[in-house]
């Protein structure tokens, strides 16, 4: 039991105690009289109480916050670590474990310098400033938490500094320390039990947020990779089929021949130039309005197309190449294969002021049922362009899981592919996305 909560049951029981004491040694002492005596020994225990708390005794009261320490900082400091450690993610992480803890200072630093100080001691203590204390030091070659009860084993240069005691945790990042946490005090020998248990747990809490940003780091490594893969890969059947299509102008129609390879030219040029994750939509349609040209001189009247986009969302961002692969799937695997003329109508409009809806609909010969589990899995499917896959997991990857492809398709009737853009983007006139 808390040293705190046995001292006030003590107490509590003391003037009850004592009455009962004198009625033992008195006993022909009236009722009255031990009433009163119990009431002034209840009293001056009251008193003491009082003139214990105006003097800055600690007792054990119930915070209005219902979580540990540990988890509240956890908690607060999440969405600033996530994005990694660094004086910015840092400066605030501090703020929030001094408003939490009951400590005089508190400092975050790497393998280098201090990257966030907050509280006494600040004067010298300095973001961006060295190392100080020889415990750090200590501490970041060891790799074991330190406690510190007096100024001369801290070892500050500063002669002035206040702090007369620290605990001083590692951060650890996959078994790897980069940098320790501190709580400092006023006072040697105040750090307590559970000023370690605090420590401790902020520093493997910072650590495992610290895994966490860079497991997120890794993950948009991939994409990006993925995404350069992506912008080198051309469907050779696409361009040979283009390039004959082309050649067969050349004889019947040099004008329109050159106009093709001039509309061939500009799909190359986009499909690798890359500057990004994100286009504006107007680009993104521009490119598929270039891929529909071709397509349309290759297949004539085969292939018609019904666009509905909404002019107003043309300056949004837009993953790079996702909407033209939902078309080139739509021709390719629905109307192709169709008797006939077949349809794919695109649209594009905002909903709810919160998201961007890209719809990709074709009346062709639709996708069996047995199939429909094996569509978006990586891999799937024949050639070499760019699959629905790729852009279902591109999408989850940018903006998680619960985005990504929905497809919903009847047999003989024909397919729907949605996509949601959350609007995290800004237009391109302002600030980037």
């Amino acid at each position: 039991m808390d040293i705190f909560v046995i001292k006030n049951v003590a107490l509590r029981w003391l003037p009850l105690n004592l009455a009962a004491v004198s009625l033992l040694f008195f006993p022909g002492l009236p009722v009255w009289a031990a009433g009163l005596m119990m009431l002034a020994i209840g009293c001056g225990t009251t008193l003491y109480l009082i003139k214990y708390l105006q003097k800055g005794g600690r007792m054990c009261v119930l915070e209005d916050h219902p979580l540990d320490p540990t988890l509240r900082i956890a908690s607060e400091t999440l969405p600033f670590l996530r994005r990694g450690l660094n004086e910015d993610t840092a400066g605030k992480t501090v703020e929030i474990i001094k408003a939490i803890a009951d400590v005089a200072a508190v400092a975050i630093t790497d393998r280098e310098k201090v990257l966030a100080y907050v509280g006494a001691g600040s004067d010298h203590h300095k973001p961006g400033g060295p190392i100080m204390t020889d415990a750090t030091r200590a501490v970041l070659n060891t790799g074991d938490l330190m406690v510190v009860k007096n100024r001369y084993n801290l070892i500050c240069p500063v002669e002035n500094c206040p702090l007369e005691s620290a605990v001083i945790a590692p951060l650890k990042c996959k078994g790897e320390v980069l940098g320790t946490v501190k709580l400092y005090h006023l006072k040697q020998s105040e750090i307590s039990h559970p000023d370690i248990k605090l420590a401790e747990g902020v520093a493997q809490m910072l650590g495992l947020q610290m895994e966490l940003a860079e497991l997120d780091r890794q993950a948009r490594l991939v994409t990006k990779a993925e995404l350069d893969a992506l912008q080198a890969q051309i469907n050779p059947h696409f361009l040979f089929n283009t390039l004959n299509t082309i050649i067969m102008f050349v004889r019947t129609n040099p004008e329109t021949a050159r106009r093709l390879l001039i509309r061939l030219a500009t799909f190359f040029r986009y499909a690798l130039k890359r500057h990004g994750h994100f286009y504006s939509i107007k680009e993104e349609i521009e490119y598929l309005n270039t891929y529909l040209i071709l397509e349309k001189a290759r297949f004539r009247n085969k292939l018609k197309i019904i666009r509905d986009i909404d002019q107003d969302l043309f300056d949004y961002q837009v993953p790079v190449l996702s909407i033209q692969p939902l078309v080139e799937n739509a021709i390719k695997h629905g109307v192709l294969p169709k008797q006939g003329q077949g349809t794919v109508w695109i649209r594009a409009y905002l909903e709810e002021e919160e998201e961007i809806i890209f719809e990709v609909k074709d009346n062709g010969v639709g996708i069996p049922p047995e199939k429909m589990p094996l569509i978006l899995k990586p891999g799937y499917g024949s050639g070499n362009g760019v699959g629905l896959s790729n852009v279902h997991e591109r999408l989850k990857g940018l903006f998680g899981e619960e985005y990504g492809l929905q497809i919903d398709s009847v047999p003989g009737e024909g397919t729907s592919i949605f996509i949601r853009i959350p609007l995290i983007c800004k237009p391109t006139g302002g600030e980037e996305g």
